[in-house]
C-alpha cells in the first residue's frame, strides 16, 4: 500500500525568485512542458519563454516529473536562456512542437483504449448471443423429447415402461443445469439450528427447498470438505442445486428425503466423532453419497423395474437398476465444469472418490442388506480403523444406517414419513395390479397397516443393525438405538389395538347374522 500511494504524491521543488522563496507544487503525471510553464509563472518570466533550471551550486537540472526535489535551504533557479542559446522564435517553436507531439500521444492513447474497450464489449456480446442460442436450442431440444415421449406413451397403450428423465442415448447431453449463479437466497442460521442439524432429532419437516439448500451448503462448510477439496462456493451452490432439481416429487423418494439421509450423516460424523477417526476424504464420500443416494428416483422400486422389464432393468441387467441410475446421475450432474466440487482434485485422487461413492450408493439397496451387515459384524468386534476395508465396510453401514433412519427421529417426525411411503407403495401396487404383474403384500393397500408395515422392519432389519454399529460406537444407543425399541413398543401396541377393533367387528357381524337367522 505505501509505495502505492507514494507514486500519486504530488512532487514540490523550492526556488529563489528575487530573493525570495518560491513553492512549486506539481504532479508526478504533468508532462515536461506543463512544468516548465509552471516553472515561468512562478518565477515572473514570460510564457514560452525558453528556461533551464539551476541548483545552488550552478549545475542544470532536468526539468521533467523525474527531477529532484530539493528543500528551502537549497534553492533552484530559472535562468531564461541567454544569447547564444537558440533564438527566442526558436525556442517558442519547439515548445509548440512539443506540446504538439504531448498531445497527439495523449490522443493516440485514448483511441487504443477505445479500440481496447469496442473489441473486448463485442466479445461480450457475441458470448451473451451464443449462450442465448444455446438456451433456445436446449428448450428446443426438450419439447421435441417431450413431444416423442408423449407420442410413445399414446403409441404403447397397456404397460408402459418406468419413466426416466434421461435418455442415455443423447450423445451425452443429458442434463440441462443453470448456468447462472444460483438465486436461492443464504440463511443465515442461528446457534439453536446450527446445534441440532447435528442430532437425529431434527425436525426435516419445518424446512422449505432452498432453507435446506442452505443447511447442505452450511455443512460442507462446517466439516472443512470445500477446504479439503478446495470447492469453489459458487460450483457448491450450482452443485446442490442441480441435485435438487434432479430428485422427483415423488411422495417419498423426493428431496426431503435427500436431506433428511445427509443430515442424519452429518449428525452420526459429530455423534460418533468420525472427525477423528476419519480422514476429511471419507466425510467428502459419506456426505456426497448421502445426498446423491436417490437422484431421479422414478417411485417404482428394483422389484417393478425388473418385473415390468423397465429401460433402466434391461440397462443395468436386472442389477441394482435404481441405485446404478443414481449413480450414473451423479456423476452426469459431476461432469458439468460449473457443478463439479471436485473439479480440482487430482485426476487419481478422483477416480478413487468415485469408486468409493458408487460403491456406498449400490450398497443401499436392500437386496444386499444382509451380506453387507454380516460382513460388518465379522470385523466390528476387532474393528480397525487402519485397515482400509474395514472402514470400507463402515462407511456402507453408516449410508445404509442413514438411508432407513427414519424411525430414530422422534415420533412427530417419523410418523408422516410412514404415511409418505405407504402412498408410494400403493402407487406402484395400483400399477402393479393393473399391468397384471406380482404385488408384494406390504405394499398392498388392501393387506398393509400402518403398524404392520413397520414392526417387522424395525424388529428385524432397523434394531440388528444398529445394535451391531453401537458395537463400535456405544455412544448412540441413548439417542438411536433406545428410540427404535420405543417406536417397536408403539406400533406393537397400535397394532393390538387394530387387532381389537378388528375382533370386535368380527363379533358383532357374527352376532348380526345370527339374529338374521
Amino acid at each position: 500500500m505505501g509505495s502505492s500511494s507514494s507514486s500519486y504524491a504530488p512532487k514540490t521543488v523550492y526556488l529563489d525568485v528575487d530573493g525570495k522563496v518560491q513553492k512549486v507544487v506539481f504532479s508526478r503525471h504533468c508532462s515536461p512542458c506543463d512544468i516548465r510553464e509552471l516553472l515561468s509563472s512562478s518565477s515572473n518570466i514570460p510564457r514560452n519563454t525558453a528556461i533551464t533550471l539551476l541548483d545552488s551550486g550552478g549545475a542544470m537540472i532536468s526539468i521533467d516529473p523525474t527531477m529532484p526535489t530539493n528543500s528551502p535551504n537549497s534553492l533552484y533557479k530559472v535562468v531564461p536562456l541567454s544569447t547564444g542559446q537558440p533564438g527566442e522564435k526558436e525556442d517558442v517553436f519547439q515548445n509548440v512542437l512539443s506540446q504538439v507531439a504531448e498531445q497527439f500521444s495523449r490522443a493516440f492513447r485514448i483511441n487504443e483504449l477505445k479500440t481496447e474497450v469496442t473489441n473486448r464489449l463485442a466479445m461480450l456480446e457475441k458470448r451473451v448471443e451464443l449462450e442465448g442460442l444455446k438456451v433456445v436450442e436446449i428448450e428446443k431440444c426438450k419439447n421435441d423429447l417431450k413431444r416423442l415421449r408423449d407420442e410413445m406413451t399414446s403409441r404403447g397403450g397397456g404397460r408402459m415402461n418406468c419413466p426416466c428423465k434421461y435418455n442415455f442415448s443423447d450423445d451425452g447431453k443429458k442434463l440441462s443445469p443453470r448456468r447462472d449463479v444460483p438465486s436461492y437466497p443464504k440463511y443465515t442460521l442461528s446457534q439453536e439450528t446450527i446445534e441440532a442439524l447435528k442430532k437425529p432429532t431434527f425436525d426435516v419437516w419445518h424446512w422449505e427447498h432452498n432453507e435446506m439448500l442452505s443447511c447442505l451448503e452450511y455443512m460442507y462448510h462446517d466439516l472443512g470438505l470445500v477446504k479439503e477439496f478446495n470447492i469453489n462456493p459458487i460450483t457448491l451452490k450450482r452443485w446442490l442445486l442441480a441435485i435438487q432439481e434432479n430428485y422427483r416429487s415423488n411422495p417419498f423418494h423426493n428431496f426431503r428425503h435427500c436431506f433428511c439421509v445427509s443430515q442424519m450423516m452429518y449428525g452420526m460424523i459429530h455423534l460418533c466423532n468420525l472427525q477423528e477417526r476419519l480422514t476429511l476424504g471419507d466425510m467428502g464420500i459419506l456426505m456426497t453419497a448421502a445426498v446423491c443416494h436417490d437422484l431421479d428416483h422414478p417411485g417404482y422400486n428394483n422389484t417393478y423395474q425388473i418385473n415390468a422389464r423397465t429401460e433402466l432393468a434391461v440397462r443395468y441387467n436386472d442389477i441394482s437398476p435404481l441405485e446404478n441410475h443414481h449413480c450414473a446421475v451423479a456423476f452426469q450432474i459431476l461432469s458439468l465444469p460449473e457443478c463439479n466440487i471436485f473439479g480440482n482434485v487430482e485426476p487419481e485422487a478422483f477416480k478413487q472418490i468415485r469408486q468409493a461413492i458408487i460403491t456406498l450408493i449400490l450398497a443401499t439397496d436392500m437386496a444386499r442388506h444382509g451380506e453387507i451387515l454380516e460382513s460388518f459384524k465379522q470385523k466390528v468386534d476387532n474393528f480397525d480403523f487402519a485397515n482400509e476395508e474395514h472402514i470400507r465396510c463402515l462407511k456402507m453401514v453408516l449410508i445404509k444406517c442413514c438411508d432407513i433412519s427414519n424411525e430414530v427421529r422422534p415420533t412427530e417426525v417419523a410418523e408422516p414419513w410412514v404415511d409418505c411411503l405407504l402412498e408410494e407403495y400403493f402407487i406402484q401396487s395400483d400399477r402393479e395390479k393393473s399391468e397384471g404383474l406380482p404385488v408384494a403384500p406390504f405394499m398392498d393397500r388392501d393387506k398393509v397397516t400402518k403398524p404392520t408395515a413397520q414392526i417387522g422392519f424395525i424388529k428385524f432389519v432397523l434394531i440388528p443393525m444398529f445394535e451391531t454399529v453401537m458395537k463400535l460406537f456405544p455412544q448412540i444407543e441413548e439417542i438411536m438405538v433406545q428410540p427404535l425399541r420405543d417406536s417397536r413398543d408403539h406400533y406393537e401396541e397400535l397394532k393390538q389395538i387394530d387387532d381389537a377393533m378388528t375382533e370386535k367387528k368380527k363379533t358383532e357381524n357374527m352376532s348380526l347374522g345370527g339374529k338374521k337367522k
